[in-house]
């Protein structure tokens, strides 16, 4: 059976009631422990604050704070009208967490830094269809460059939350550079 068309939608305050819905339901249903994320790893300077001691009320009305103020960005993904996919797409200088990685390209950078997607719609499109809507929506922007640090390979769907490499490579990604932890950086041009 074909999987209903994916509908993507930039994230708003209108949509603040979605991405709670999806992130306290069918987000980490399979991977409880990440549920207290709320996507705000790297929108938080680690040198600053102690991510380990933050709690999933912190991290929630952070997350809450952040989009009512359009200081988090990304899109999620709806299938029959109901989310199943988030992707956390931004500009590079509104995510604290990277305050110790200069970079000269930062003004121009896009981050693409989490992709989240329900267990029944996984392996479906719905990471490919955001990953599309996050290149387009940096670029209009105004960025440039839109750059990932998927692991060269994940062993778990949890893993690879940062997107699958094999992804972005179909995508027009190149490799940059290779960091700790297996990462490897890749970068698109978005002009």
């Amino acid at each position: 059976m074909t999987p209903a068309p994916v509908e993507i939608r930039e994230l708003t305050p209108a949509l603040l009631p979605d991405f709670l819905a999806f992130f306290e339901g069918d987000a980490f249903a399979d991977n409880p422990r990440w549920a207290s994320c709320y996507c705000q790893f790297l929108y938080v300077d680690h040198a600053k604050v102690s991510w380990p001691a933050r709690t999933a009320d912190e991290n929630r009305a952070a997350a809450c704070e952040r989009i009512g103020s359009q200081r988090m960005q990304g899109l999620l993904a709806y299938r029959d009208g109901k989310p199943v996919g988030w992707c956390n797409a931004a500009p590079r200088t509104l995510m604290d967490a990277f305050a110790d990685e200069p970079d000269p390209d930062a003004e121009r950078l896009g981050q693409i830094t989490c992709f989240v997607v329900a267990k029944a719609h996984r392996r479906s499109g719905v990471a490919t269809a955001l990953l599309d809507a996050a290149c387009a929506m940096l670029k209009r922007r105004g960025m440039t460059v839109a750059e990932a640090m998927p692991l060269a390979e994940a062993d778990s769907d949890a893993r690879a939350h940062y997107g699958p490499l094999r992804m972005y490579l179909a995508a027009g990604f190149d490799v940059h550079r290779t960091g700790d932890g297996g990462r490897t950086f890749v970068r698109r041009s978005l002009d």
